[in-house]
């Protein structure tokens, strides 16, 4: 468990916050297994007394990092208006997945590690807040084809789709760069990213005449 206050100063609050950024990028570099707490604390340039006063071990760092990423990603899903129009709420997920996709993709890689892993530190996390969160949202989506606002789609695997295609440029990202080269590093890849994505799922998901 953490070390400090349910109730965090200011201070506190940003410390935290710069032990997770710090964290994040020795995991996603050198794995759980592979990371110290020196490596943290020094990658934040903190000592390790005073990284120890926010959490007592490294599996307690890795587990917050893990549900922040977590919590991130999610919040765009919980997003989705049942009162909005399918096609404009489905564009706006994918579109958001795809940004925290390209600006944190050291995050979606640590994601990436803990499932192939097996899940040990979240697995409970998966089965509980997760599943929730995806059968409400995949409720949804089956109400809009039963009104005939989306085509006929399974709504897990359409989520199941959206989270793969998205976050396959991060985790995928050298084989991405050995197939187009150049072209990832030029102003507007990104734009072009997203809009290739977004018109192959989206076409796939409109309503049919």
């Amino acid at each position: 468990m953490e070390a400090i206050d349910r109730h965090p100063t200011r201070i506190q609050a940003a410390n935290r916050e710069i032990i997770l950024r710090a964290a994040l990028e020795v995991f996603a570099i050198h794995g759980f297994r592979g990371s110290t707490v020196d490596q943290i604390a020094a990658k934040a340039d903190m000592s390790k007394p005073n990284l120890l006063y926010y959490f007592r071990r490294k599996q307690d760092i890795y587990r917050a990092v893990l549900e922040h990423t977590l919590g991130d990603w999610l919040a765009p899903l919980a997003a989705i208006d049942p009162a909005g129009d399918p096609i404009e709420e489905l564009r706006r997920y994918i579109t958001l997945k795809l940004e925290m996709s390209a600006e944190s993709p050291a995050a979606s890689r640590l994601f990436a590690n803990e499932i192939l892993a097996g899940a040990p530190v979240i697995g409970d996390f998966l089965k509980t807040r997760l599943r929730e969160l995806v059968h409400d949202k995949a409720g949804v989506i089956r109400r809009w084809v039963s009104e005939g606002r989306l085509a006929p789609v399974d709504p897990v695997h359409l989520i199941f789709t959206i989270w793969a295609v998205t976050q396959h440029y991060a985790d995928f990202d050298l084989q991405v760069r050995a197939v187009l080269g150049g072209q990832v590093d030029m102003p507007g890849f990104h734009q072009q990213t997203a809009q290739a994505v977004l018109t192959i799922v989206l076409n796939g998901v409109r309503p049919r005449d």
